[in-house]
């Protein structure tokens, strides 16, 4: 904000000049001349005091970013020196250029010119709300407050501007008068998620479990790709001592809110024209699952910067997701020819070997990935996984256990280090992992139907538990019905000697996966039939594709 260097519309040696007959002293703090309003001259003792405006240091911004500023303080410049410039016609230019700015993120600069722009245009509600953000933005709740609550007073039927100044009065630990901001915007726009997801986190604030559930819940049900909902639901069911429902809606936390509908943000969010400012869109559009939007915006970020990876790495992204996977594999190996060592493409194009059967070329791909990013831990699970159905299996349990060093929360790692050991027939090796991954990462229910295999069909005696194994079984099932689940049954039947129920159970578990299309499994499922029929148990606990197996590879959108 006008450090030495920078250039400021209002020099600081508040020299004097005249302009057409008018004496005009332009000082860092005031604008003395006269302003020719709409309905005639003010005073100079009438002059609103205002702030020096400078335009910061551009030269990090994207060349187009730069373009932009210049241009705008130009405008701003030669509108500040005229002195018949009417006061809306300067407060317009003010705000103009701090929109500008807070999109690109020079906050501090955009400050003195939105408080400007209210100075000159009191009655316009821009200004205060975007002065309001910006201290958002910068956490400081007190000023924001100050400054929602000056938007309400000049239009109290913002919608946004309640549901904004509603969630910083609970960061400020003031429930109830959240609960009145809410409420209104609940009554003005009725259903709107973002109003009940804050009511839901206000009672939640007042330890009001049943009333959180209710509010978030509801929430959840009017935006469902709002993943941030499911952290306060899970508490709000903790509360209530539903464990269960806690852990389901803990694993399904994330970082997308529910957002009132806010024109002037989007208004201000949509100003630049840079790689990263489509970057920035196309990654809320991708958070709702818009991917034909998301798409778009990426493509004008690559029409900007095109030898910009990242941008580029998320257009091939959204075209995957879009349904279009050979334009994606186009757009991730575009990236690796201008940039050979940018590892999230070398992941993507591995996923999609992966998915499209060429398992040696993901192998390839997935290599170079951890090789240029030693701590990508997807990029190392996903090639321990394709290691692993290739057979290569002491390959694949050493990047497990890379993994492991890396990040010990990523559960997948355990777990693929006990199917490892399936494979490797190391079935007490196994069960121990299996046991240990149960007890450390509680909400994830692979452990134990992977551990109730083992128990039903391990050839290994002192593994082997068929007892227990059905007992584990009876209560997976009773939590959710699978195929997977019902195969496991089947195997533990037969391990107890009921080999006609076993039968008929297979049978089943064939015609359901028959009716999905999975004609393989059907014929991998029929070599167990064969057994139970001929009263011999399995001891064969997995396949190498076996559904068991339930965390799927997804596409890097980072």
């Amino acid at each position: 904000m006008g450090e030495g260097g920078n250039r400021s519309v209002h020099d600081i040696d508040r020299r004097q000049r005249t302009v057409k007959g008018r004496t005009t002293l332009i000082g860092a703090g005031m604008i003395a001349w006269l302003i020719v309003s709409g309905s005639g001259c003010v005073s100079k003792d009438e002059a609103p005091r205002l702030r020096t405006v400078s335009l910061p240091d551009v030269s990090r911004a994207a060349d187009s970013v730069q373009e932009q500023l210049r241009a705008r303080y130009a405008s701003l410049t030669l509108t500040a020196e005229n002195a018949n410039t009417a006061a809306a016609v300067l407060g317009n230019e003010y705000g103009e250029m701090g929109k500008l700015l807070m999109a690109s993120e020079y906050r501090d600069a955009a400050e003195p010119c939105f408080l400007n722009a209210q100075a000159l245009m009191p009655s316009d509600i821009r200004w205060p709300y975007y002065l309001a953000h910006l201290y958002r933005l910068r956490g400081e709740p007190a000023k924001s407050a100050a400054y929602f609550e000056s938007t309400l007073r000049l239009q109290p039927d913002d919608v946004a501007a309640l549901v904004w100044l509603g969630g910083i009065y609970l960061v400020q630990g003031r429930p109830e008068a959240a609960e009145s901001q809410f409420s209104k915007a609940l009554v003005l726009r009725p259903h709107l998620g973002a109003a009940l997801f804050g009511l839901g986190r206000t009672a939640l604030a007042k330890r009001e479990y049943a009333g959180a559930v209710k509010y978030l819940e509801e929430a959840l049900a009017q935006d469902q790709l709002a993943s941030s909902i499911h952290y306060p639901l899970a508490t709000a069911y903790r509360g209530l001592g539903d464990t269960d429902k806690a852990e389901s809606h803990l694993r399904q936390r994330g970082q997308v809110d529910p957002l009132p509908p806010d024109p002037l943000m989007s208004e201000l969010n949509g100003l630049l024209h840079s790689a990263l400012a489509y970057e920035r869109l196309g990654e809320k559009a991708l958070d709702k699952k818009e991917w034909q939007a998301a798409v778009a915006y990426f493509r004008k970020g690559v029409e900007i910067a095109p030898d910009n990876a990242s941008v580029r790495h998320r257009l091939g992204t959204a075209l995957f997701l879009s349904g279009d996977a050979v334009g994606a594999a186009q757009q991730f190996e575009e990236v690796l020819r201008r940039s050979p060592d940018f590892a999230k493409a070398r992941y993507s194009l591995g996923v999609l070997m992966i998915s499209s059967g060429r398992e040696r070329e993901a192998i390839e791909h997935l290599s170079a990935a951890v090789k240029y990013d030693p701590r990508y831990v997807e990029g190392r699970l996903r090639l321990a996984e394709v290691l692993r159905r290739r057979g290569r299996l002491e390959e694949a349990l050493a990047q497990y256990e890379q993994v492991m060093m890396i990040d010990p929360r990523a559960a997948e790692a355990p777990f693929g280090v006990a199917i490892t050991f399936i494979h490797l027939r190391r079935y007490q090796d196994a069960r121990d992992r299996l046991i240990e991954g149960m007890h450390e990462y509680p909400s994830q229910p692979a452990f134990a139907r992977a551990l109730a295999r083992v128990l039903a069909a391990a050839p290994d005696d002192r593994v082997r538990d068929s007892q227990q194994a059905m007992t584990m079984t009876q209560q997976l099932i009773a939590q959710r019905q699978t195929v997977d689940l019902a195969e496991t049954m089947a195997m533990t039947l037969a391990g107890m000697g009921q080999y006609k129920q076993a039968a008929a159970l297979q049978r089943e578990v064939m015609a359901a996966a028959n009716k999905a299309g999975h004609q393989e499994v059907v014929k991998q499922l029929a070599e167990n039939l064969a057994r139970y029929e001929r009263n011999e148990p399995c001891r064969t606990p997995l396949r190498a594709d076996d559904p068991i197996e339930a965390f799927e590879p997804v596409l890097s959108q980072n």
